[in-house]
């Protein structure tokens, strides 16, 4: 078992309950499974209700509450009469345009008997990737928590191609959770936590309530999505995590199929808790430690790995593969002799430039290019490694 995990062995030592009451920014994310009811895609309003008597009860703790919400294709396929079969991308986007309003309503509803406004916003991934999106998106939230207004927030399915196909809102609400410095990333789902094998298939695996770092024996122990309306499974649960756990935050993986299911986890009920083992970073290191989709990557030798541990940057001595085509600013992978995912961080060189001074020193860079830029490929600014 990985030095990261703590087994069942170690449940009572952990006290989870500060995790989400003594967090300054919650953000909360509804998987489908749980808003909808199965086929009928109708609105489990009485839970929806125990849902927002939480985040009322943590408002009043003078927590900011955001929430991610899934469930917008589920609850409009049923309105458009697509349900009993697998839709195509359109009638996904169509249903979600559907959905969304429906959706938007009952979360207004259900918060309005605690006179708490609901302001919805629509993204998708790539409004997370690019530096100045990212920017816009985090300022309006931050102006809407400033008014007391609860964010709802949901993938943009109706332009949205790759993310509606792979079920992205568990990334989507760890990228939200870092962009806007959050405290705590609770994942409402189906099942109460990481399992070392999924319990479906596997009555006896043990439960894992703690994880200090999603490594290569956690994300082994990630099954397939389960079927039905639920399209993220534990593996894009993961990968959320890892975001989460790069901006500084905490996130726990909770059964929220019961009412009240954050009050549940402050009173102790079964989860994973993911843990952060450094201080948060930067805004900008934030975002570059989050960034989903690299557009290549940089592959270096043990030297400079040892060197990026120190925290330096990346020369180009210490560079052996580049792979990709991207340009300057543009992010990549940092990659061990291995294969092990170091970090990422923004190059100061183009790919075509990067493959020439690979593995030459700095003195060498004007003659191998015609023009002098930066001394490292990557600045340790512009890097964020792996916790």
């Amino acid at each position: 078992m990985s030095e990261h995990i703590h087994s069942d062995q170690t449940l009572s030592d952990i006290n989870a309950a500060p995790f989400i009451s003594t967090a300054k920014r919650v953000v909360v994310k509804i998987g489908s499974a749980l808003l909808t009811e199965g086929d009928t895609g109708a609105i489990r309003r009485d839970w929806l209700n125990s849902v927002a008597d939480d985040i009322a009860a943590c408002r009043a703790r003078g927590q900011d509450v955001v929430v991610v919400s899934s469930g917008a294709i589920a609850v409009g396929r049923k309105r458009l009469g697509l349900t009993g079969r697998s839709l195509r991308l359109e009638e996904k986007q169509a249903a979600a345009a559907t959905g969304q309003i429906q959706l938007a309503h009952a979360f207004e509803e259900a918060l309005a008997r605690h006179d708490v406004t609901v302001a919805q916003i629509l993204l998708t991934l790539d409004d997370t990737e690019e530096r100045r999106r990212h920017l816009n998106a985090r300022s309006t939230i931050n102006q809407l928590l400033s008014l007391k207004v609860t964010p709802l927030i949901n993938e943009n399915d109706t332009i949205a191609t790759q993310e509606i196909r792979f079920g992205d809102n568990d990334r989507l609400a760890a990228r939200v959770a870092v962009m806007v410095s959050a405290d705590a990333l609770v994942l409402l789902s189906d099942i109460d936590g990481l399992y070392e094998s999924d319990p479906r298939t596997n009555p006896d695996a043990r439960h894992i309530p703690e994880v200090r770092k999603v490594d290569a024996n956690v994300e082994a122990m990630a099954g397939a999505a389960p079927v039905g309306y639920s399209s993220g499974g534990m593996v894009t649960k993961l990968q959320g995590a890892k975001i989460a756990l790069a901006g500084g935050c905490r996130m726990a993986i909770a059964n929220g199929h019961a009412h009240h299911p954050l009050q549940r986890l402050i009173n102790g009920e079964r989860c994973t808790w993911f843990l952060p083992t450094s201080e948060p970073r930067t805004a900008r290191k934030r975002w570059i430690g989050g960034i989903l989709n690299p557009v290549g990557s940089i592959v270096i030798d043990s030297g400079a790995e040892a060197a990026l541990s120190k925290g330096r940057s990346l020369l180009p001595a210490g560079v052996t593969v580049v792979s990709g085509s991207f340009e300057r600013g543009d992010p990549v992978t940092i990659q061990a002799a291995d294969g092990r995912v170091l970090g990422r961080g923004l190059s100061a060189y183009g790919s075509a430039d990067a493959e020439r001074i690979a593995g030459h020193k700095t003195g060498e860079i004007y003659q191998l290019l015609g023009y002098r830029g930066r001394d490292e490929i990557v600045h340790r600014d512009d890097l964020v490694l792996d916790q």
